[in-house]
């Protein structure tokens, strides 16, 4: 008798952990804490921006007429980003709100392969835009085959993020928590025979979506500086008093300064991520003492990279449109005209250009007014949230990533 009243409440007692209570007898890393909310708020506030950003630079792009190769592979990269947006991030929202997880060992395996195909894609990309700047300063006159080469480098991105994003349907998968078996997660757990097969499979991850676009990019970006520099050299050589930048066109060069901004804003981004990343993977226990708050951001500051590309793009081409009515400004080509003072391309505010430019002529009036200007008009633990209070960051194969990528097309001017 007394056995069958300790086994009923030994059943009551796991009843208890099992129904709706179950959350005040679980750690505080198992239930929803202070960090889950801080998680949700982040991931909603950037949705919203890098969906509008995104959004509103497919919108721009699409209305051309005719797109550049440059449009194209921002446009392919606004993609990456919505991929992030509108895949990720939800599910990084419903994941924080429910802590374990609720959706099933399938939607845990689809969901860990959308995680990181957006991330992979954009950095690939990020690799098609170096290779596009590279060839169109290094050999501007191989014309031919540009369009052909553009079409094979997406081509092989997206291939690219398709495989790499695949094992990861493999490594994740749903496991039961041992010492509460009500609470679920979708994790790797028990997947890798020892800690080094999981060091190395998140080595792989870091190498080709964040060494192998910092190793492209630094070697096309010096390329370029130092062809700059070279064809610099021979003009000055040769006496003939031009921009430093003269032998590239107007349009290259402030493609070339959004490219630039583009790629640094993904290095600023993920540098500091991956610094944590590599220390926890060699130091774990040293690294598990960073305060909590310090690992979140540097996270969150690294998710920012997909929205930051729209800001990035859409400031680049709104100086560019704002020096284009400028320049076709009467006024100002009246000025250019008569007190032959420089154009002023890149004022941020119109009405204090207009009053600059005019306040010569109440103080020495022209006497002609001819129209023609001279000038030229981008263990148990680990079954806890993936990103729990008190644990290190995690490789970016067990987290997510938002992008930032795509409004600055800054002015013409050389730097």
């Amino acid at each position: 008798m007394g056995n069958v009243m300790q086994l009923d409440e030994a059943e009551d007692e796991e009843s208890f952990k099992c129904n709706g209570t179950i959350h005040a007898e679980l750690p505080i890393e198992l239930r929803f804490n202070d960090g889950h909310l801080v998680t949700i708020i982040t991931y909603s506030i950037l949705m919203v921006i890098s969906a509008i950003g995104n959004i509103s630079v497919l919108t721009i792009i699409k209305k051309r007429k005719s797109k550049s190769r440059i449009q194209n592979l921002v446009m392919h990269l606004s993609i990456a980003d919505l991929f992030v947006t509108f895949l990720m991030m939800p599910f990084e929202i419903g994941w924080a709100s429910t802590v374990s997880w609720e959706a099933g060992d399938a939607m845990c395996r689809i969901m860990a392969f959308f995680r990181t195909f957006g991330l992979y894609l954009s950095s690939f990309v990020i690799i098609c835009i170096s290779i596009d700047r590279y060839y169109a300063v290094m050999r501007p006159l191989q014309i031919l085959d540009v369009h052909r080469r553009g079409k094979i480098l997406l081509m092989l991105a997206w291939i690219g993020s398709i495989l790499c994003s695949m094992p990861q349907m493999l490594v994740f998968h749903l496991e039961t928590h041992p010492n509460y078996t009500c609470y679920t997660q979708c994790i790797t757990f028990n997947i890798f025979p020892s800690y080094v097969h999981e060091v190395f499979y998140s080595l792989f991850g870091m190498v080709v979506m964040y060494w192998c676009p910092l190793i492209v990019i630094f070697y096309t970006y010096t390329s370029i500086f130092m062809e700059i520099c070279r064809r610099s050299r021979e003009r000055s050589e040769d006496r003939i008093r031009r921009s430093s930048c003269s032998f590239l066109s107007r349009a290259r060069v402030r493609t070339l300064k959004m490219t630039i901004t583009i790629i640094a804003v993904f290095i600023i981004c993920w540098s500091p991520y991956y610094v944590m990343s590599v220390w926890y993977w060699i130091d774990r226990s040293s690294a598990l003492k960073v305060d909590e708050r310090i690992q979140r951001a540097l996270f969150f500051f690294a998710c920012t990279n997909s929205s930051m590309n729209p800001i990035i793009y859409g400031i680049f081409n709104i100086r560019q449109r704002n020096k284009t009515q400028l320049q076709s400004h009467p006024l100002l080509k009246l000025v250019n005209t008569t007190v032959e003072l420089p154009v002023v391309a890149y004022a941020r505010d119109s009405i204090f250009t207009i009053f600059v430019i005019t306040l010569p002529i109440f103080f020495n009036p022209p006497t002609s007014y001819n129209r023609r200007s001279s000038h030229d008009r981008n263990g148990a633990d680990a079954y806890s949230h993936h990103r729990d209070p008190g644990h290190a960051a995690v490789p970016i194969h067990q987290t997510s990533r938002l992008s930032m990528n795509a409004m600055f097309i800054g002015s013409n001017r050389c730097v």
